[in-house]
């Protein structure tokens, strides 16, 4: 069984932070590509290991990715 999560990726330094704020789950890489595969992974791992009520746990069933706009100064 297959499901979608969201993955924040943001430059840190020379590298890319991967986020999946859902599990609060992260990894990185050098590339975009590497922090996606790699949090692919480490994902994969968790839902390898983790028990049934860990993961019913740390799901959150919505997430939401927006924008907004502050006065700066």
């Amino acid at each position: 069984m297959n499901r979608t999560f969201t993955a924040i990726v943001e430059r840190e330094g020379n590298g890319f932070v991967s986020l999946c704020p859902a599990l609060n789950i992260s990894s990185q890489g050098d590339t975009i590509e590497e922090a996606k595969s790699n949090l692919r992974e480490a994902l994969e791992l968790f839902f390898e290991t983790a028990s049934a009520s860990e993961i019913q746990t740390r799901v959150q069933s919505e997430v939401y990715i927006t924008q907004m706009e502050v006065a700066v100064g």
